[in-house]
């Protein structure tokens, strides 16, 4: 059922996918025509139209409109009292520079809904509203946790998981050997063999059953173990979660509401997960190798406890006992306070030393700041939340790094810097083989490259050719390890600030010419560009340099044989 627009009194109703209700009325609201026009915005934007599918994210947009109406309304110089179409874009603009950041946000994305309402917009307007917003939110990005708190955490929650799963089956196997203790007595495996038929129990029931007193049982014990074993409480619970957060990244609303049938096998290694979040409808998203292992586990691991819960509630997919030694099953998430009780009993602790604070949105973000980047290629929205915009997703998500990573990002700008620097200086072109004539016409040359009589005389003498040019220092490690031979292919030295060129060198700049010419033509021109296109410019400036009759005797037959390519670089 859509989203419908009331007229008295003015307001919005709307049902959401999950069956449930919201209505907002706007009585005294000022501006009625603004209100009733922006409404009919939100109504298109309201599920089964548009992605909002909760009462609170209608709410925020309803917000929103009595701001603008409000604010529209008292401006100074005479207040407005028209509809959408009425809107100039100055008077738009005055009002969004000066509104809070959300109201801004909120009602630019109502406008912009206006043109699916049918609604008329002045001149620019719509323009305006798609452009950049005026107020920068006051939210930082989610520090992620360091990489030692991140592997506490990790290494905390994989011992619980993975203990009690161990406890878990060898108890199975026990309650298989065990019997009825009001027949076979009191034992670890007949307390097993029970509770595994009844579910969790309090001790004073399964003593009755026993036809012992609740004081002989408790001095006989075995009963809060048995059932600890069996059935995964809270603790383990806990663990299991934070864990799969960890694992796939999936933030909290969506990991709370997880049932099992949105889980969806697609072979051995591969679940397709959909859930439910709070303020849009249903998602999904590919889990990685890791979390689906741990799904496995967990299914089996809970699956004694969900054959115990209400007809309704089985396919709920975190069932827990209250407590070891209760009958109580429980299917909604732990409090924030007992998470951080579980961080105390585990002693997770920061890098400051104190408990670790836990902030599940932290653990998206530590996910995606952690995760190897080289999963993206192909795929850059693999696991991005699909709710997020990618903008969003970088500005909250993946704009954290670690200092491991900060290292790296500054390494990678610094190695792009002067990479553009030695594209920025001219080719060292010769147009004499003499020391004489180099030391004369390139001093500058001679001091960058700091060369000695000896190397120049190497230099011009042609003992320090490579394919394409002479190189002042192959062992110099520019393109590779410092003290080895230079790896680079021969176009490369194109651009490598080590590199002079002399004319004994233009048959082979001609043949390299030649080379880019067929694959020019072989390959896609954006593929080209992104290979060869920094070197095919600068071979245009080393030709430029040599006299036109040499090149013109220099030129190369039609094939690529006497270019030092690999195998794999030679057309088929």
């Amino acid at each position: 059922m859509p989203a419908n627009v009331t007229g008295d009194p003015l307001g919005i109703t709307a049902v959401f996918s999950d069956g449930s209700r919201a209505g907002f009325t706007f009585t005294g609201t000022p501006c009625p025509r603004l209100a009733g026009d922006l409404l009919a915005a939100l109504a298109v934007m309201v599920h089964p139209h548009g992605e909002l599918d909760a009462a609170d994210s209608v709410k925020l947009y309803c917000a929103a409109i009595r701001n603008m109406a409000g604010a529209l309304a008292g401006a100074e110089g005479g207040g407005f009292a028209g509809g959408v179409g009425d809107l100039a874009r100055g008077q738009v603009a005055r009002y969004w520079m000066s509104a809070p950041a959300w109201a801004e946000g909120a009602s630019r994305r109502l406008v912009l809904a206006c043109g699916e309402a049918g609604l008329v917009l002045a001149g620019g307007l719509a323009e305006l509203a798609g452009g950049r917003s005026f107020n920068a939110r006051g939210t930082r990005p989610l520090e992620p946790y360091g990489e030692a708190e991140w592997g506490a955490l990790a290494r905390a929650c994989v011992t619980v998981a993975e203990e009690s799963y161990r406890a878990h089956r060898e108890a199975l196997a026990a309650a298989a050997g065990g019997a009825d203790p009001a027949s076979a007595g009191w034992s670890a495996g007949n307390l097993r063999w029970l509770l595994s038929r009844w579910g969790p129990s309090t001790v004073e029931a399964v003593s009755a059953h026993a036809g012992l007193s609740v004081h002989v049982a408790r001095r006989r014990g075995g009963h809060v173990r048995a059932s600890t074993e069996l059935f995964p409480h809270t603790d383990v619970v806990i663990a299991y979660r934070l864990l799969f957060g960890v694992y796939s990244g999936l933030v909290p609303d969506g990991i709370d509401d997880l049932v099992t049938g949105g889980i969806d096998w697609a072979g051995d290694a591969t679940v397709l997960l959909s859930y439910v979040k709070g303020r849009t409808a249903a998602e999904s998203v590919n889990l990685p190798k890791a979390a689906v292992r741990l799904l496995e586990q967990w299914l089996s691991h809970s699956a004694l406890l969900r054959s115990f819960l209400p007809a309704g509630q089985q396919n709920a997919l975190w069932p827990r006992t209250e407590r070891p030694t209760g009958d109580r099953i429980l299917v909604s998430p732990p409090a924030r306070s007992t998470l951080q009780g579980w961080i105390r009993r585990h002693e997770v602790t920061g890098e400051d030393g104190v408990p670790l604070k836990i902030h599940r949105h932290r653990i998206r973000t530590t996910h995606e700041a952690m995760r190897d980047t080289s999963a993206w290629w192909g795929s850059s929205r693999q696991l991005v939340d699909p709710n997020h915009s990618p903008r969003s997703e970088g500005d909250h998500y993946l704009s954290a790094p670690t200092p491991r990573q900060r290292q790296l990002v500054d390494q990678i700008i610094t190695d792009a810097q002067q990479d553009l620097l030695r594209r920025a200086r001219p080719p060292a072109v010769v147009t004499s083989d003499q020391a004489a004539g180099l030391l004369r016409e390139y001093p500058q040359l001679v001091a960058t490259l700091k060369l000695t009589d000896q190397v120049i005389a190497e230099l011009t003498g042609g003992e320090r050719d490579v394919f394409t040019a002479a190189c002042a220092d192959q062992l110099s490690g520019l393109h590779g390890p410092k003290g080895r031979p230079c790896p680079a292919r021969p176009w490369v030295c194109l651009l490598c600030p080590l590199a002079v060129f002399a004319p004994r060198h233009a048959p082979n700049l001609v043949r390299l010419q030649g080379f880019f010419t067929r694959q020019w033509q072989a390959m896609p021109s954006a593929q080209f560009m992104a290979v060869f296109g920094p070197y095919a410019a600068r071979l245009d400036e080393v030709l430029a340099g040599y006299d036109p009759a040499l090149l013109a005797a220099s030129a190369p037959p039609g094939d690529d044989l006497q270019i030092p390519l690999r195998p794999e670089e030679r057309p088929a």
